[in-house]
């Protein structure tokens, strides 16, 4: 296939490839560790020792989480020395600080107290631990804003011009909190919160399912179901403003993400497809169901605004694959949704007393749901990391460089058997991952787990056993 012998697609491929296996992993290594500092808070608050266990518990997933993810994550910044060389040339005096910030500010802040906090316990005052679960926590957010900064000035380019083949800033901090920042991080760092919260609660529905430590569960269940009523509504909030976002900056990319060929006149709305299959080589969907005037209500805040078509741009201008890009939107959409429906849902059978130990079982339709929602959080992450870059094409950074033009002078034979590499290992990294992750899951927590000491009232009492 002529494709294959293709070295920009080839490494377009392989980058693709890598970036999205190596993001399941962070977006729940960032959620969990929040939500870790919360279960050592309520111990230290309550001095109730199902919260030291809970900490301890998911401590174990998220120190797998994490190994994975800085295994998975490393090539991905070589990747712009070796396939896309001249990016790097080009950039380098904004996007390599900004990616050498996230290593010397986040990774290692992180990094440097996982040990206390994993090993820490009870060799440590519990104030200190705590501070270094939430040194960790922050780590693990601040790589959130930094990697998330990195992209955002890709996707909406500001503070600098170019000048002689290479970008020059003029400012840092209009490169670093350019249009997009605000909505690219919040977005993204709910996404890594939501996620990890509906792994723990469908682990928790599981755990529940299976009449296994109920109580202990179901305290882990109610916690998720508060702080995922916060999130979820959140983030479709960030979604909506981050689609305004880009009809404003990227008017290319949301044309292509709902369809839209023909910008419409002034004083009359641009209709909204809810299904349809774009055409880019004829220029119109070949079918669409729409409804009028919705998407200038999407895309403007008003039944009538103007929203441009993609006709407007050069067909080299407009982003490629367009049904890939129409459709993981709805599915990322779709998804969002459903999670914040599967809230209320919890919530009115909450309100009516059925989340206690002796009612809790009774509603197993609720926990099969929950427990079906595990993979969910991950899907949708994926399909909307998958509109952001696809959506970008074919600009490398937005309006400044194209993609083609950035891209090291490799064989395509040597960038196949690189991508074929980093896929047999990233396969056995996975079944590695499901094995250990599996072990965890199927021995539980260790019930007979106590503190040394509790902690009642802010002070430390003597009390329980030794923990080994």
């Amino acid at each position: 296939m002529e494709i294959l012998q293709d070295p920009i697609f080839l490494s377009r491929l392989q980058f693709s490839v890598t970036a999205m296996f190596h993001i399941l992993w962070p977006l729940t290594s960032v959620g969990m560790s929040l939500v870790l500092v919360v279960f050592e808070v309520l111990w230290l608050k309550t001095g109730d020792a199902d919260y030291y266990r809970h900490a301890h518990f998911w401590s174990k997933l998220f120190l797998l989480n994490f190994s994975v993810g800085v295994v998975t994550g490393i090539p991905l910044e070589f990747e712009f020395g070796t396939n896309w060389s001249r990016f790097s040339m080009i950039t380098g005096e904004f996007f390599g600080n900004i990616l050498g910030f996230e290593g010397a500010m986040a990774f290692m802040l992180e990094a440097g107290f996982l040990g206390i906090m994993l090993f820490g316990w009870m060799r440590v005052p519990p104030v200190i631990h705590l501070f270094a679960t939430s040194m960790v926590a922050l780590g693990a957010s601040l790589s959130v804003f930094w990697i998330l900064v990195a992209n955002a000035w890709m996707q909406t380019p500001a503070g600098g011009h170019m000048e002689k083949d290479r970008f020059v800033v003029d400012s840092y901090s209009q490169a670093i909190f350019n249009p997009d920042t605000f909505w690219a991080v919040s977005h993204m760092w709910v996404a890594c919160l939501e996620t990890s919260l509906f792994v723990m609660g469908g682990l928790s529905a599981w755990y529940l399912l299976k009449g296994r430590h109920t109580d202990f569960f179901l305290k882990s269940f109610k916690l998720v179901v508060i702080i995922a009523a916060l999130a979820a509504p959140v983030q479709i909030f960030l979604g909506h403003g981050n689609g305004h976002q880009v009809f404003r900056h990227q008017p290319a990319k949301g044309a292509a993400i709902e369809a839209h060929w023909e910008t419409n006149q002034a004083g009359s709305g641009a209709n909204w497809n809810i299904v349809a299959w774009p055409n880019k080589s004829a220029q119109k969907n070949d079918w669409s169901i729409s409804v009028p005037k919705v998407l200038s209500v999407l895309a403007t805040g008003s039944s009538d605004g103007q929203v441009i078509g993609l006709k407007s741009f050069p067909p080299a201008d407009q982003p490629p694959v367009m049904p890939l890009i129409f459709y993981c939107f709805r599915i990322m959409a779709a998804i969002g949704f459903g999670l914040f429906a599967l809230i209320i849902w919890t919530l009115v059978w909450w309100l009516k007393g059925q989340l206690t130990s002796e009612r809790i079982v009774k509603n197993r339709m609720l926990l099969y749901a929950w427990t079906a929602s595990l993979p969910l959080g991950y899907l949708a992450t994926e399909c909307g990391w998958i509109v952001r870059e696809v959506g970008r094409q074919p600009w490398m950074i937005y309006g400044l460089l194209r993609t083609r033009d950035v891209a090291s002078a490799l064989p395509a034979s040597a960038v196949f058997v690189s991508l074929v590499s980093f896929v047999i290992v990233y396969v056995m990294l996975f079944m590695m991952f499901v094995v250990f992750a599996s072990r965890i899951i199927r021995k539980g927590p260790d019930m007979a787990d106590a503190p040394l000491t509790k902690i009642i009232g802010g002070e430390e009492h003597k009390g329980g056993e030794p923990h080994v």
